[in-house]
């Protein structure tokens, strides 16, 4: 990871140094692509460098702060996963099938980003089609955790939450199907914010599961989430006095391993002062949701790619974990798909019964630390299963529900050297609510200066 004066600055530490003139925004820029271009060599989180776009928009950010017309992102940098179009700049989708597709229009959320003066440094890989959880390549290379090169970083956002762990960069956007925003923010060591479903839109981002699909929001600490939420339209709420918080500490059948356990106890005495924290065990509410959900995404993958490419095509040209995991959707019947929407209404009740007595929920983001790179299966306690289940099976539910929820790095509170993520969810539509408690969070677990 870059250290000291390599990092990249916070989203408002860079726009005070840019009003004050200390930082123009093409220094800003340049050290920008600098740091991803490093970025890239050491843990390959970025697939394409925006280079000359970038030095064009900081050379208008410039002249918009001598004019004394700045926008509220007026020569930010920041990145965007490769899942997310990009006008005049190479979007691969992390596929060989899309090298050298080069975007006519920004994503709709590229697009806001840009209007409020941001600078497009790069883009982060992204597993391929956003169909993973580790952020490996057999095309274009694994991405790294740079908090420990033989572990990955997560996925599908994978290579975004490493390049804000590593330093490149402090803010940028990901995508959220079931977990692929919150999870490397909580194997790297970031916050990983995803909104109510449909509160950004998905015009211009490649679908995985259009009825799952969420953009999100990564960055290095609450500050830089917030400033990139404020863009579109999402401000921190304070929230009220003594919370009622149900918290999870795991969720059957995965435990979680000691490194998690110890920091998300930690964390709940941490919180104490500031909520009624009750925990909720064993409960069978969540019980079948990783089964809907992983149909639903076969099925909605599986239809969305058939309906793109021939089967020879998607042979040849995909990589062979995601051609083969569109065979399987085509052994999945409509009786298969019906189960897991009904399951999912299911747990959509059961969630709006549970939000009339807690403000919001706390639970572990992920059961345990990165997984070493290479590993299919994974056994923690007595359970035993595929590291794809063990990763979503905390987040999935969520998108399934699409509640916005968010993780917040917690393994400072035990001294772990590897990152472990907390994740806050609220109801649907209360975005603003979770900013502000994860703001009002972040800041009481603030270790003294």
């Amino acid at each position: 990871m870059l250290r000291g004066k390599e990092r990249a600055l916070s989203v408002p530490d860079t726009l005070a140094g840019l009003k004050s003139g200390e930082l123009s925004a093409m220094d800003a820029a340049r050290e920008a692509l600098a740091r991803a271009k490093r970025c890239r060599i050491d843990i390959n989180a970025f697939s394409v460098l925006n280079r000359k776009d970038a030095l064009i928009a900081a050379t208008e950010s410039e002249q918009r702060y001598k004019n004394g017309t700045p926008r509220p992102l007026e020569g930010v940098p920041v990145a965007v996963k490769d899942m997310i179009d990009t006008a005049g700049c190479e979007t691969r989708y992390g596929s060989q099938a899309f090298v050298g597709n080069v975007p006519d229009r920004d994503a709709a959320v590229v697009r806001t980003l840009r209007e409020a003066g941001a600078i497009i440094t790069g883009k982060t890989t992204t597993h391929e089609f956003a169909w993973g959880v580790t952020t490996a390549s057999e095309t274009f290379g694994d991405t790294l955790n740079p908090h420990d090169t033989s572990r990955i970083p997560g996925g599908s956002s994978g290579g975004m939450a490493a390049a804000i762990a590593y330093g490149a960069v402090s803010a940028g956007l990901g995508t959220d199907t079931g977990g692929s925003v919150r999870i490397p923010a909580a194997l790297c060591g970031t916050v990983g914010f995803k909104p109510t479903y449909n509160r950004l839109s998905s015009q211009g981002i490649f679908p995985l599961a259009k009825s799952l699909d969420h953009p999100g929001i990564l960055g290095a600490a609450m500050e830089d989430v917030l400033t990139l939420s404020a863009v579109f339209g999402m401000a921190p709420q304070r929230p009220p006095e003594k919370l009622r918080i149900a918290a999870f500490p795991y969720l059957r059948p995965v435990p979680t391993d000691a490194a998690t356990a110890a920091a998300f106890e930690a964390f709940c005495r941490q919180l104490e002062p500031l909520a009624r924290i009750t925990p909720l065990q064993d409960t069978d509410m969540f019980d079948g949701l990783f089964d809907a959900f992983a149909d639903t995404v076969l099925v909605e993958a599986g239809t969305e790619h058939s309906a793109r490419h021939d089967p020879e095509f998607i042979r040849e040209t995909y990589q062979a974990e995601t051609a083969s995991r569109i065979e399987l959707a085509q052994a999945k019947t409509i009786s298969d798909l019906t189960e897991a929407r009904q399951r999912t209404w299911q747990f959509q009740s059961d969630l709006e019964q549970l939000f009339e007595d807690y403000d919001f929920l706390i639970l572990p983001t992920c059961p345990c630390t990165a997984p070493l790179r290479g590993q299919k299966d994974l056994a923690i306690g007595s359970w035993s299963g595929s590291e794809r289940q063990a990763l979503m099976a905390y987040t999935a539910p969520f998108n399934l529900a699409g509640t916005p929820a968010l993780s917040l790095p917690v393994h400072h509170l035990t001294g772990s050297e590897l990152p472990v993520g907390v994740q806050l969810v609220a109801p649907s539509g209360s975005d603003e609510a979770l900013l502000g408690l994860a703001a009002e969070i972040e800041d009481m677990l603030r270790p003294p200066a």
